[in-house]
């Protein structure tokens, strides 16, 4: 006879629930290995970076420089411009540049290429040594992503050797994204930075920890740049999906604890986001292209070490980071959901870049001007992932390798009939794949841990530094080129910080142009300006007064004309290798008749006139100017060279609608009856004559009622008359949206800032970017939600930590006597 025993039973409390549970200490050691991998990683990816630079012999460890497209138009001059906010050196604030476009909004651009939390270590370094210090951000922002990677991959496991994380990390931030399109981009850097910290959010909501952590995460990196850590909070959104799926299943509150993260840090961002996202829709339209696709064989040749181009992705990531991801799939230790959702996400994400709605999805519905594939790199990161999703199971078996192997080398083949897979970058590949196979193949002792480490290492080190210096020299062949700032450019911006009189007058950094910021690179208040956030009214206005520019309007130049410089108060500006004084600057403000504003039409010669208010231009007799006038050429189609009898020839650079020629001075007619030479081509080609004598007399006409002193500031401006005036009060500034002057809307003059004064003797001008408040009003909110938040977790705490510590004995008796 079986006896039965029986247990009675006990009422035993229920666990606390999970987001209010304190998250299990860290061992130290744990610790201490995550900060050797986190630290190891950030090496690697900087001796790659570095070693690739100098075997190509790029700066700063060779003669090649890397003045190349927006690196040299924009980021440099930008954190040129960033040194001298820093060290108050500059003309203007963080709301209001008084430097480039003769007056533009900085907020959006400071939000668009300088609002890095690095950024303002561009301070330490002396301002002659920018481009070292752009190039040390540059290779700190890969270290940071590598390490941050690295600290993920040890969040989600730490059953791998320590190393494995810190190669995978540094395999991330060498991808080739990162050393192909973020060097010279280095504002996208901090997107390959975000990706991991946002997983790290994702993997945070999906514990229920860290939520204040997690709402300033992601305020930081939608600050750093937020068009990249757009594409960084979707790959983390897709990650979060995957860990759900793999680990404890579809949960609502993860999925729900992570969007509250992501909507309380992007509205702390707001004071920043809302401005860039308002100007970009009043900046002058860029390119509008449709999307196409990259062909089969091209994508793939781009994963593939030692590869370049812009129209594909660059996919490349090193071959231990493939191969362990393609072995994946064939892991029979590791339980199938996590290898068919982590290598159906991979493929998923990486089909998703050639169908053109998701392509739209990806980059915030519009096609970008530049590479299709900007998001590539949160490609990297999940494979990355899937990688060690992998190792935290063990090194895969001799099957799986082989199957890994076996799909490297048939993603390899369909490559073939691409013209990037060159021989060099086929060799490369395979002699990584080699190095990687065979060190996972050996046998799993001690004493071949090293070797497997070293084999490993060194593909990956060997692939990254090779697609570097690749890279390196294919981008100087193929993208547009710029002097490095050297002591030429040096020479010229104490130049022109000698002559500066500002707010006196203007002085223009001139022409020929270094890149295309060149007033916040060598000094002084121009026209020259170049962003993503170019107004619209400045590109109408000068491209009405006969103003050059590339870009398609974006890129504008500096426009040496007398009429102009008197327009805008430029009283010095740099020609012919040194700086040229003029005594024909008009002040900063100046006083019209009452009346409506001139309208602009297609000559540049009549609309300076209708500016100044005079007839200071002669019609040319028989194609020729009368002797003693100055000829200007206006043909803004043309290409090639211009000149005047036996004077030096001006080279004209049109051709729309990417570019566009400046008016140019051809010199002063010396002889009569002599008729310019003209390049041939499309569009109009225009002559004017000016007389200077005409021009000095409506410059004292104008001198008369102007403003005898102008206060600008980070703000606005500060005029006071001589004595009090009526009419309108016009500012040589372009009329950006955003300013008020004396309490009321601007009403523009021909593109010029402007206001009717009625027997005024004071005129002041305050400028807001517009969305500055509403972005304020969102931060306060969001602040104020985070704040509730922290108090009602607090209290919860509390609760908890008093249930936790009251006797079961009392919780039964409380229990009682609640029933």
């Amino acid at each position: 006879m079986r006896t039965v025993l029986r247990i009675p039973s006990r009422v035993v409390p229920a666990p606390a629930r999970r987001a209010t549970a304190p998250a299990a200490p860290v061992p130290a050691p744990a610790r201490r290995a995550t900060a050797r991998a986190a630290a190891l990683a950030g090496v690697l990816a900087v001796a790659a970076v570095c070693a690739g630079d100098a075997a190509a012999r790029v700066f700063p460890f060779g003669p090649r420089h890397r003045s190349v497209n927006d690196l040299a138009n924009q980021f440099v001059p930008f954190h040129a411009h960033l040194w001298d906010l820093l060290r108050g050196r500059a003309d203007g604030g963080l709301l209001l540049d008084w430097r480039a476009g003769w007056g533009t909004s900085f907020l959006p651009d400071h939000g668009t290429y300088l609002s890095s939390p690095l950024a303002p270590l561009v301070a330490l370094a002396p301002r002659a040594d920018v481009e070292y210090a752009v190039y040390a951000l540059t290779v700190l922002k890969a270290a940071l992503a590598a390490a941050a990677t690295a600290f993920l991959l040890r969040r989600l496991s730490t059953a791998p050797a320590w190393w494995w994380p810190a190669l995978l990390g540094a395999g991330y931030a060498l991808c080739g994204w990162s050393l192909v399109e973020g060097t010279y981009n280095p504002m996208w850097l901090d997107g390959l930075i975000a990706f991991p910290l946002l997983c790290l959010v994702a993997e945070w909501a999906r514990e229920g920890v860290r939520p204040l952590l997690s709402v300033l995460t992601v305020a930081v990196c939608w600050t750093a740049n937020f068009y990249t850590a757009y594409m960084a909070t979707l790959g983390a959104a897709l990650f979060l999906l995957a860990r759900l799926a793999t680990t404890d299943g579809f949960r609502p509150r993860p999925p729900l604890r992570a969007a509250v993260s992501t909507v309380l840090g992007v509205g702390l961002a707001a004071p920043v986001l809302a401005p860039v996202l308002l100007s970009t829709r009043q900046a002058h339209p860029g390119v509008v292209r449709d999307f196409e696709a990259a062909g089969a064989a091209d994508a793939l040749a781009r994963l593939l070490p030692g590869t370049y181009g812009f129209s594909t992705p660059a996919a490349f990531v090193a071959t231990p980071v493939l191969l362990l991801a393609a072995a994946l799939a064939f892991r029979r230790d590791v339980p199938g959901r996590e290898r068919w959702v982590w290598t159906g996400l991979v493929l998923a994400v990486a089909l998703s870049f050639q169908w053109g709605p998701t392509h739209l999805v990806w980059h915030l519905f519009a096609t970008p001007n530049g590479s299709p594939y900007r998001q590539t790199f949160v490609l990297a990161g999940l494979l990355v992932i899937a990688a060690y999703t992998g190792l935290a199971h063990g090194l895969p078996g001799r099957r799986a390798l082989a199957a890994g192997s076996a799909a490297v080398l048939a993603l390899t083949a369909a490559a073939l009939p691409s013209d990037l897979a060159t021989r060099p970058a086929l060799l490369l590949a395979l002699a990584g794949l080699a190095a990687t196979a065979g060190a996972l193949a050996l046998p799993r002792r001690r004493r071949y841990a090293a070797l497997t480490a070293l084999l490993v290492t060194g593909a990956l080190l060997g692939q990254a530094a090779a697609t570097t210096a690749y890279a390196d020299r294919r981008r100087l062949a193929h993208l547009d080129d710029y002097p490095p700032y050297g002591p030429e450019q040096e020479r010229r911006a104490a130049a022109l910080a000698a002559a500066d009189g500002w707010p006196a007058y203007r002085t223009d950094s001139g022409l020929p142009r270094v890149a295309g910021n060149d007033p916040l690179l060598l000094g002084g208040q121009g026209a020259a300006y170049y962003s993503s956030h170019t107004p619209a009214v400045l590109t109408e206005l000068l491209t009405a007064l006969g103003g050059g520019w590339t870009s398609r309007g974006r890129n504008l130049q500096s426009l040496d004309n007398p009429v102009v410089d008197a327009l805008f108060g430029v009283g010095a500006r740099w020609r012919d290798g040194e700086v040229v004084r003029t005594d024909t600057a008009l002040p900063l403000v100046t006083v019209r008749p009452p009346g409506p504003a001139p309208a602009l039409g297609r000559s540049p010669f009549r609309n300076q006139e209708l500016l100044l208010g005079a007839r200071v231009y002669t019609a040319p007799s028989a194609g020729a100017c009368p002797v003693g006038a100055e000829v200007f050429l206006w043909a803004p189609e043309r290409t090639g060279p211009a000149r005047l009898g036996g004077g030096a020839p001006v080279r004209l650079l049109g051709g729309g609608p990417k570019r566009r020629a400046a008016l140019a001075s051809l010199g002063v007619q010396n002889a009569p009856g002599v008729r310019p030479e003209v390049p041939g081509g499309r569009g109009p080609a225009e002559l004017g004559c000016l007389d200077r004598n005409r021009l000095r007399t409506a410059v004292d006409a104008l001198r008369s009622s102007a403003a005898v002193s102008v206060a600008p500031t980070t703000t606005g401006l500060t005029a006071r008359f001589p004595r009090p005036v009526t009419g309108t009060a016009v500012v040589a500034a372009p009329a950006i949206p955003g300013w008020s002057c004396g309490g009321r809307a601007v009403e523009p003059y021909a593109g010029l800032l402007a206001v009717p004064v009625t027997g005024a003797t004071t005129l002041s001008c305050a400028f807001r970017p517009p969305g500055l408040l509403s972005g304020l009003a969102a931060a306060g909110v969001s602040a104020l939600v985070l704040a509730g938040l922290a108090v009602a977790r607090r209290g919860q705490r509390r609760r908890a930590l008093r249930t936790s510590s009251t006797p079961p004995a009392a919780q039964s008796a409380a229990s009682a006597a609640a029933a």
